[in-house]
């Protein structure tokens, strides 16, 4: 009875040790690393607003990119980490959006910021660099930019028309005057009838 009481015990504090173990090392001077870059939307207009969200940056900092100006981040507080994929269990749990053990941070690592696209963007896919805690990561290609934004008009604008939009435009063109020629043939033979 004794020697299962003294098992318990020993596998009570094992167990203990070794889910506090790995956060106290995780942070014990260690600086976090910027990770998993998210731009939301991942194509957007010129002019357009672009959210970033990055993991490992839990004092904030900065992002940039050829297609907007230096935008700061900061961090996000709350339990509920939607960038990240995960959900970070009060500070206590398993943080599932990272694979790793979140255990007495009391909250995330994650920062977010919100950029504006320059009006005069080229089409095209862009990268983002984050610089947190002295630290960077550059996602590429981390989102695409198309035609601008028309205000009060609604919809893109684009430098002209593609061979793919002129062929389109062509056949619906071709078969309206396909359908109108055998629907004005039908009602003359019908009136001859």
């Amino acid at each position: 009875m004794r020697n299962t009481r003294a098992l318990a015990a020993a596998g009570a504090a094992v167990a203990v040790l070794g889910v506090a173990a790995p956060a106290a090392v995780a942070d014990g001077g260690r600086v976090p690393n910027p990770s998993n870059i998210v731009a939301l939307p991942s194509v957007i207009a010129r002019g357009g607003q672009l959210t970033i969200t990055v993991d490992g940056c839990p004092n904030g900092g900065h992002a940039t990119s050829n297609a907007f100006e230096r935008t700061n981040l900061t961090p996000v507080s709350g339990g509920n980490d939607a960038g990240g994929g995960g959900n970070d269990a009060g500070g206590g749990g398993i943080d599932a959006g990272r694979g790793g053990i979140d255990a007495g941070r009391g909250g995330n690592d994650t920062a977010r910021g919100t950029a504006t696209i320059h009006q005069d963007a080229r089409p095209g896919s862009y990268d983002i660099t984050v610089h947190c805690s002295g630290r960077s990561l550059t996602r590429p290609a981390a989102f695409t930019v198309i035609g601008g934004v028309r205000g009060g008009i609604g919809g893109s604008s684009a430098t002209g028309a593609t061979p793919t939009d002129m062929a389109i435009g062509g056949s619906l063109v071709a078969a309206a005057v396909v359908g109108s020629g055998v629907f004005w043939m039908r009602r003359r033979a019908e009136k001859r009838i």
